[in-house]
């Protein structure tokens, strides 16, 4: 009998790929995942085949309403919004969800690591003492009003022996632990669960935002060297730092590409909407030799459509560049803050629809002070090329998420619902309707 099959039966190890390459914990028959964004709600149905490769059956992209900075702040708008990207979604894969897989940007995300010391008196450790030990982990974040998205075993101490994976049938008279723990704000996290519930879908898992945006984009050997992604959305830019294949950090900073649309229009005396169409068909952060000489037309506020004002390239150069600078160094700031040192994460890839613009990646590596990639999210089956773009890393790698890739090593949870947060709000729905 091999090691996998000893293991208890409500603790696993979250292998590689086995037989035909399907992950032990990839998503059985026709799962749905929701990218809930400050720009854009995207909806996508899929399976996962022999291989282990997910294929999309269906997808559906809305405007976001109701959203800001990733949280709900109008419930009536979200739930339009989302209503619309998952119908249209299920019309094309013929399917209907009950509940979908959903990316966590709400709520004042963080990242924090919790060393935990837990009695074993002179016994072996089991799988229930690992649970005991993720389970108070929970209850201090629960304590400050955080909600535990994911725990992610860093390492474990057997008395005075530290580095060791797995401490299970390990004796020993104290069990120390190191969890990274991902959590948010309970408050948002129930108002992100009524929006869903009142379309009737459960949120059967949440997925930190940049660890999604970070499965689509970096390749294996980055998560082992060290990387940090940098996902310029819309309404935030969220960052996740990996070292030794772990997922160490994760932040979100409230200024994304929405901010840059906005300093355009005031700026520019333009509408939000000019000044986006501006900013994708002409933005950057470089200047030119010529930018002074080259005149856009720009519709002002107020004035007749066909009244132009002829707005040299540089005076858009002008707005963005500042605003990145201050995204960049906001990045910078808060990695530092991290206390990570410089050598973890080294690499840096940016995605995220901000990421495109022109001149994005040498301004990085100047602020950052590391060397710097642009990151597409990788191909997958049934998805159309319009969806292969940065701005869709986060929804990618949700997909990913469900075809089990990036599940920690160690699965602390027990097999089946965990009863947190999200489970009692779903109840409390069930109850009133």
């Amino acid at each position: 009998m091999n090691q996998i099959a000893r293991l208890p039966p409500n603790l696993s190890l979250a292998d590689p790929p086995i037989a035909g390459g399907r992950r032990k914990r990839a998503r059985p028959g026709v799962w749905g995942v929701l990218d809930l964004g400050s720009s854009k709600t995207v909806c996508l149905i899929a399976r996962v085949e022999g291989d282990g490769e997910p294929r999309v059956l269906g997808f559906g992209w809305q405007r976001s309403r109701g959203i800001k900075g990733g949280n709900i702040v109008d419930l009536r708008e979200a739930e339009a919004t989302i209503r619309a990207a998952v119908a249209q979604a299920e019309e094309m894969a013929d399917h209907k969800l009950t509940g979908v897989i959903v990316n966590l940007t709400c709520g004042q995300p963080d990242s924090r690591v919790q060393h935990i010391q837990w009695p074993i008196g002179g016994r072996a450790v089991t799988a229930a003492d690992l649970r005991a030990v993720l389970a108070e982990a929970r209850r201090r974040a629960e304590e400050e009003g955080r909600e535990t998205v994911h725990a992610i075993p860093l390492g474990f101490t057997i008395d005075a022996t530290p580095g060791v994976d797995d401490p299970r049938g390990m004796v020993c008279e104290t069990l120390g632990a190191r969890l990274h723990l991902v959590g948010a704000a309970q408050a948002s996290l129930r108002n992100l669960g009524l929006a869903l519930a009142a379309c009737d879908l459960e949120v059967e898992e949440l997925v930190s935002a940049p660890f999604a945006a970070a499965l689509s984009t970096l390749v294996e050997d980055e998560k082992t060297i060290g990387a940090t992604v940098v996902d310029m959305g819309g309404g935030a830019t969220t960052i996740a730092v990996f070292q030794d294949g772990h997922l160490l950090h994760t932040s979100a900073l409230p200024v994304g590409g929405w901010n840059v649309s906005n300093d355009l229009a005031l700026g520019l005396t333009t509408t939000i909407i000019h000044a986006e169409r501006v900013k994708t068909l002409h933005g950057g952060v470089l200047a030119g030799h010529d930018d002074g000489r080259e005149f856009l037309p720009v519709p002002q506020v107020g004035e007749e459509e066909e009244q132009l004002a002829r707005i040299p390239r540089s005076a858009i150069v002008g707005v963005i560049r500042p605003r990145l600078t201050e995204t960049l160094e906001l990045v910078r700031d808060r990695l530092e803050a991290a206390g990570l040192g410089p050598e973890v994460g080294k690499r840096v890839v940016l995605t995220g629809g901000a990421s495109q613009l022109a001149g994005v990646r040498e301004l990085a590596a100047e602020i950052l002070g590391r060397p710097v990639r642009l990151g597409r999210p990788h191909q997958v089956r049934g998805l159309p090329e319009t969806l292969h773009r940065p701005d869709f890393a986060a929804t990618v790698g949700l997909l990913s998420w469900g075809a089990g890739e990036g599940r920690p090593p160690l699965d602390l949870d027990p097999p089946g619902p965990r009863p947190g947060l999200l489970s009692r709000l779903a109840e409390w729905w069930r109850e009133r309707l």
